[in-house]
């Protein structure tokens, strides 16, 4: 056992840490597919998946079963290679941004002083993901929910990034763990209220969930750019969806509600709790509001959110200054 050495045992820690964020993420990504479900049919008045197991619990079981087992198809006249590289591009890219997501003060994929702009890469990578989804499927319906999906989430990336320039400047650091220290004494709720709404109304939109969902509206493109795909290919988008609002939900615990700060609990199940809540307001508003027109998402966005972004960055420049 000479090779087991101090810096190898720190490695096989931190990976052991990062394979067990990964198993979680996913995890609660899948099984929120199966509670969204029950939930719409609570909000819906009726009964929702209640035939597989005790009260329908066996369903996600069985809807990977059916998953894993469906064809593995591939139409003629597309770019096999883009179109098989697009889904795995949807999983992994918000995945890997749960890396920089502390979940305790030493639990955490990777502890980088960059964190925020790794998670902004990652949410401009799964741009990437879509074009090659709908230009690669040779399909008109697939390219246009590709174009609607791409302007959509490049515009709103554009204030996802401004809307988090004001808790960086509070706290003076772009590393996440900083930046939950920071609020030991005031959560940034409430100085950064704006920049709250902003960054969650931006989240929700590079999700591609309701009511920001118009590149899979079924009504107008027939499920948009992933029409094309079946078996696991599909999966992946399907998981990757949810695995999406897992990492929107907790940096929204981390940057604006204190992360795994909290009394009496141990910090994993205040940073746990946090982020459930937020998992079902996803639920919620999916299940409350209707969807807009397109070219109303696009003016809401550079109208709306952006004006409100800067009078944020502008407020909170003001008060560092008058601090100073």
């Amino acid at each position: 056992m000479s090779w087991l050495t101090p810096d190898v045992i720190e490695v096989l820690i931190a990976v052991g840490k990062a394979l067990a964020i990964l198993f979680v993420v996913v995890g609660c990504g899948a099984f929120m597919s199966f509670g969204e479900r029950r939930l719409l049919g609570l909000f819906q008045n009726r009964y929702g998946p209640n035939r597989v197991g005790w009260g329908g619990s066996l369903q996600l079981v069985a809807d990977m079963i059916k998953m894993f087992f469906k064809e593995d198809w591939t139409p003629p006249f597309t770019d096999r290679v883009i179109f098989t590289l697009a889904p795995m591009i949807a999983f992994t890219s918000l995945l890997l941004a749960m890396a920089i997501v502390p979940v305790t003060s030493t639990w955490m994929g990777a502890d980088l002083n960059i964190g925020l702009l790794f998670f902004l890469m990652m949410a401009g990578l799964a741009v990437y993901a879509v074009l090659f989804a709908g230009w690669s499927s040779n399909n008109k319906y697939s390219l246009l929910g590709a174009m609607r999906a791409s302007a959509q989430t490049l515009s709103y990336e554009v204030f996802l990034g401004l809307s988090l320039m004001g808790v960086v400047a509070q706290a003076g650091s772009f590393n996440m763990v900083d930046i939950v220290n920071s609020q030991q004494h005031l959560w940034n709720i409430i100085p950064q209220f704006f920049g709250f709404v902003t960054f969650a109304i931006a989240g929700v939109a590079v999700c591609h969930r309701h009511p920001f969902d118009q590149p899979e509206a079924e009504q107008e493109l027939a499920d948009g750019y992933h029409i094309e795909y079946a078996g696991m290919k599909f999966g992946l988008f399907f998981v990757g969806e949810y695995v999406g609002i897992v990492t929107v939900s907790s940096l929204i615990v981390t940057l604006f509600f204190g992360g795994w700060n909290g009394p009496w609990l141990p910090p994993v199940f205040w940073f746990a709790i946090k982020t459930a809540f937020f998992m079902m307001m996803f639920i919620l508003i999916r299940a409350a509001l209707p969807r807009p027109r397109y070219d109303q998402v696009m003016s809401f966005g550079w109208k709306v959110c952006l004006p409100l972004t800067l009078l944020n960055l502008l407020a909170t420049a003001a008060v560092i200054l008058c601090n100073a």
